[in-house]
Parts: structure tokens; sequence; C-alpha cells
């Protein structure tokens, strides 16, 4: 039977290396980063299956960052005159329908892949009304695969992939410890305000009505030591409140259980954008300003900048966002190998 509090439970299967090669060769990431897929899941609903299948003698370092995230390790070892690619992909597959038939507690069933060969697999999964999400590197995505997903979500778009991407261009710029390179540590959890804004508006891309009850569970979900007690709160919904006052959340509706929302008039994001259009501004020369540049300027000017902690993934997404509301204009340049922002007008 499914869970009467309607919270998801979800199975996560993934064609590592089709992800890995894909990151390698698209995005230029030389060791692919699981987090940001566990931490989109957990914002979703709550993980209960984690496999990942590969020839492990190809990815050896991987193996422990993967462990580290209760991901469940299937190997498929090449054989003479067989194919291991399809080998990889009839168990995956065997492993999904068995999975949808003798689980029922499981709501939405993950497919890590951006294989078209995958297509009936999430047809069929969905005739058996289990919610599909895809997850593939948008370049290496077929594009028949999209389409028969419930939700489709690509890797490059995900929170910690940007800062990876951007890490894998910069040679004298080492990779945080956390995205799980050698000696692979327990990540720092971030700062309060950054991990209830920024998982609020992981939450809001999928549910359209978010309660104070279910940003807990999704809280706790991706830093299982969260305890509001620790930040001097006697509970979750009077942290809230006290966000709420500080304008980075607004709460609506029942006392106890209220409605959550981001902040969408005057408050800390409006006063980013600000900052962003004021730095365009000076930084802007005959083609424009580098987006490579900007973040330095702008924590120069406001050294509790981030834009983590206004709901946005990374700070590419919170230029994208300005540009949507028409405070700045943003193109890519090939020369630069950049974005370059102008004022707007």
């Amino acid at each position: 039977m499914r869970p009467d509090d309607n919270e998801e439970r979800i199975a996560l299967f993934v064609d590592y290396e089709n992800l890995a090669i894909g990151a390698r060769q698209d995005l230029g990431i030389a060791r692919f980063d699981f987090g940001p897929i566990a931490r989109a899941m957990a914002e979703r609903g709550r993980v209960v299956y984690r496999r990942a299948y590969a020839d492990w003698s190809d990815f050896d370092d991987d193996r422990r960052h993967l462990t580290r995230h209760q991901v469940e390790l299937v190997e498929i070892p090449q054989r003479m005159g067989a194919s291991r690619k399809n080998s990889a992909d009839i168990k995956m597959v065997v492993d999904a329908l068995e999975l949808a038939f003798e689980r029922d507690f499981v709501t939405t069933i993950v497919i890590c892949t951006g294989d078209s060969d995958f297509t009936p697999l999430v047809q069929k999964l969905r005739e058996l009304d289990r919610r599909v999400i895809g997850i593939g590197v948008r370049d290496s995505t077929s594009k028949l695969l999209p389409p028969a997903c419930d939700e489709f979500l690509y890797y490059d778009s995900l929170e910690g992939v940007e800062a990876l991407i951007a890490a894998s261009r910069s040679p004298k710029k080492k990779v945080p410890a956390a995205q799980g390179l050698e000696d692979d540590p327990v990540a720092e959890a971030p700062p309060l305000e950054e991990l209830v804004v920024s998982t609020l508006a992981g939450m809001q891309g999928s549910n359209e009505d978010v309660r104070a009850s279910t940003l807990k569970r999704a809280i706790t979900r991706i830093d299982p030591t969260f305890n509001e007690a620790d930040h001097g709160f006697r509970g979750f919904t009077e942290m809230l409140r006290h966000l709420a006052g500080r304008k980075r959340v607004e709460l609506s509706g029942a006392k106890r259980d209220p409605e959550v929302d981001l902040v969408t008039g005057d408050g800390p994001a409006q006063e980013g954008f600000e900052l962003l259009v004021a730095v365009v501004a000076t930084k802007s020369t005959k083609g424009g300003a580098a987006l490579s540049s900007l973040k330095t300027e702008m924590n120069r000017r406001d050294a509790d900048f981030n834009e983590r902690a206004l709901g946005y993934g990374g700070f590419l997404q919170f230029c994208k966002a300005a540009a949507a509301r028409d405070l700045v204009a943003m193109a890519w340049d090939d020369d630069r190998g950049d974005y370059l922002l102008t004022p707007a007008g």
C-alpha cells in the first residue's frame, strides 16, 4: 500500500557508464559526482532503493564515492563475444520491472540515462502506474527519452554541477572535497538560511504547494543531522517565522503547518538583482561583462551575497533569472567562451 502521508517513495536506477562518459565528454568533468542527483531526489521524496550498473573495473575510483551515497553497485563484467552495453541495459530493465511488480509502496522510479533504448521501459513503468523521472546529460541524451517521462532533469542543470564544470575548466581551481574527490569526506552543512531556501526552491520545481512539515522532511533527507534546536528554535515553525521576519520565506494558511513560499516582493532576492545590475553597469565594456568575473565583484561589494541562499542552484541560474526579468541582457560569446552581460536596453 502507498503511504498515507503522500510522501513519494523513490527507486533509483543508474546507467553509470552512460552518465559518467557523457559528463566527461560533454561537460569536461573528469569524475562523475552523484551528489547533485542525491540532493534533487531528496527534495522530491524518500529514496528507498539505489542501484548503479557498470563494469566497475573501468570506474574503480568511483566505487567509494557511490558507496558513501548508499548506492548498491551492480557489476556487469565484460564477456568475450558479448556486448557489455546490452548486458547492463537488460539487467537494469529486468530489475526495474521486477521492482515495479513486487514493491507496491514505490511510487516513483528514476531512470538515470540518456539512452533511448530505455524508452520502452519508461512507457511500461508508466503503464504500471509508476511516476517516472529521467536524468541525463543534456548533449548525450536522446531526444526520444525526455518526452516519454513524467519529468526529465538534465544533470547539467542540477544544483552543484555548475561549480564542477567551472572547476574543471580552471586548472588552478581545486574542486571542493565535498564534491566527491580523493578523500571524499562528509560535506560541511550549509548555513541555515541557504539550506531552507535552496531546498524550498528545489521542491517548488515539482510541487505546487509546500507545507512546513514536507519541507522539514526534505531538509532532514538532505541533512539527517538537522535539528532546529541546534539553531536556537523550539520548533520548525518557529524557525520559519524567524526566516519570514527576515524576508527569506513567506508563510500562509494554518498556524501549525503553514504553506511556505519564496519571497516574491522586496527582499534579499531583489537586493541581489539590484547588486548584479549595478556591477554589470560598472564592469560592462564594449562587448559586455564576462559572467565569470561578476560574482567575485559582487562578493567584494557585499560579502553576504550567496545565490543559493536566494533559492538559485548556481550563479548562472541567478543571472538567467535576472535576464528573464529584463534586468540585464545576456548572450553567449564563442570567442571568449563565456556569457557576456550588458545593461538592459
